[in-house]
């Protein structure tokens, strides 16, 4: 071997992410892990039930790499029915879940040099792909409480070499969601600009008060130039499945396929049948999920400021925002979250590790994806850690 250094830079010094430590310290704690959004319950019956007879009834070898005819349909349908969207099958591309659907898009889209805009706080796999990718990232911190991106932050970071943006929209991890306004905005810089939009939707089912996602596809100028990333694993609480989609115009759609089939090729074809199935799932069904994830968020959030915190109720996702400073406990994001897994035995995120610079150092993220007894044991276990600290 050669005694030049081992690997690609980006991912050479890179640690494990900051989800798999909270998790593996859960595990070998037994903390409960509010860290890591998954839900604790197996998932819609009817759906899995779908997928074991698939699994014995149905081929179970390769489908076609851009996915199952009866799934791409399927997805092209639902959004039709639930966001307006008037997308054909050719348009939907199938991956091993959303975050290979935005490598297959970043690795399809950039090229050496090119220039990606992120919103932070950031889901973490965006920086490292679009490094790897060759482009050079450009990113506008937001902040709370309201996380919105203004047209002046926009504006200053775009140049002469930026090609795309990524929008995450719900945002992970503050919860939030873009109003009208906001998305016409960005819309309208789009096409000002010539960008790209690779929009990162996953929680598009999963909001909460009444509100409703609109997608960034649908305004003005942006049928042709937005990539839509959607999850099965999110809409369905099925988060080991691993089975989401990319929606484009048919052009880009056929590049996107490309990068696509040299990542993972295909996944498994039981599981594409039971989600296509899923996807047909009358509108009560999605309601009536919504309003049990609105129940949990409640119950943690209410639980926690009877206990003196003070935390964010969100709009959407599986996740709260908890304000240290707020809450007059004198630590950081990294040590409250260190010390309440070994005192408390509950695990935390710290939403700096959602900036490349850790620039906001007083919020942590919590799940509320639940059942009510874990929820309260969680609450009782915080607050008793919030009365010793203080």
């Amino acid at each position: 071997m050669t005694s030049a250094p081992l690997g690609h830079p980006v991912y050479r010094e890179m640690p494990a992410t900051i989800f798999e430590k909270m998790s593996a310290r859960a595990r070998e704690t037994g903390a409960i892990n509010l860290g890591q959004g998954f839900p604790d319950a197996q998932g819609p019956e009817d759906i899995l039930r779908a997928a074991a007879d698939a699994l014995m009834t149905r081929s179970n070898q390769y489908p076609p790499s851009d996915g199952l005819p009866e799934l791409r349909a399927a997805v092209a349908a639902h959004y039709g029915r639930h966001q307006g969207l008037a997308l054909e099958p050719e348009a939907v591309i199938v991956t091993s879940g959303a975050t290979e659907a935005i490598a297959a898009t970043l690795f399809a889209l950039v090229q050496p040099g090119d220039e990606v805009l992120l919103l932070a706080p950031l889901y973490d796999a965006y920086l490292p792909l679009v490094e790897r990718a060759g482009g050079i990232a450009r990113v506008i911190r937001l902040t709370p409480p309201d996380w919105r991106v203004t047209q002046e932050a926009l504006e200053a970071a775009v140049g002469l070499r930026t090609r795309l943006l990524i929008l995450n929209n719900p945002l992970n991890p503050s919860g939030s969601i873009m109003d009208e306004a906001e998305l016409a905005m960005l819309a309208a810089f789009c096409v000002e600009h010539d960008l790209i939009a690779i929009c990162d939707e996953v929680w598009e089912h999963v909001t909460f008060d009444g509100r409703t996602h609109q997608p960034l596809m649908r305004f003005p100028g942006m049928a042709e130039r937005a990539v839509k990333i959607g999850s099965a694993g999110k809409i369905f609480s099925l988060t080991g499945w691993k089975i989401g989609w990319m929606c484009a115009a048919p052009p880009v759609a056929r590049l996107l396929g490309r990068a696509h089939q040299f990542l993972t090729f295909t996944s498994a074809p039981n599981l594409q049948w039971a989600v296509a199935e899923g996807l047909a799932k009358p509108d009560d069904w999605f309601a009536a999920m919504r309003a049990g994830y609105q129940a949990s968020r409640d119950r943690l959030v209410d639980g926690l400021r009877a206990g003196g915190y003070d935390v964010q109720r969100s709009a959407a996702t599986w996740f709260v925002t908890l304000d240290l400073r707020g809450s007059g406990i004198a630590l950081d994001d990294v040590a409250f979250c260190e010390r309440i897994i070994g005192e408390a035995g509950v695990a935390g995120i710290p939403i700096s590790a959602f900036y490349p610079d850790a620039a906001v150092k007083h919020l942590v993220r919590l799940c509320f994806s639940k059942s009510d007894a874990v929820i309260d044991e969680a609450v009782a276990r915080l607050c008793h850690f919030r009365d010793a600290v203080g």
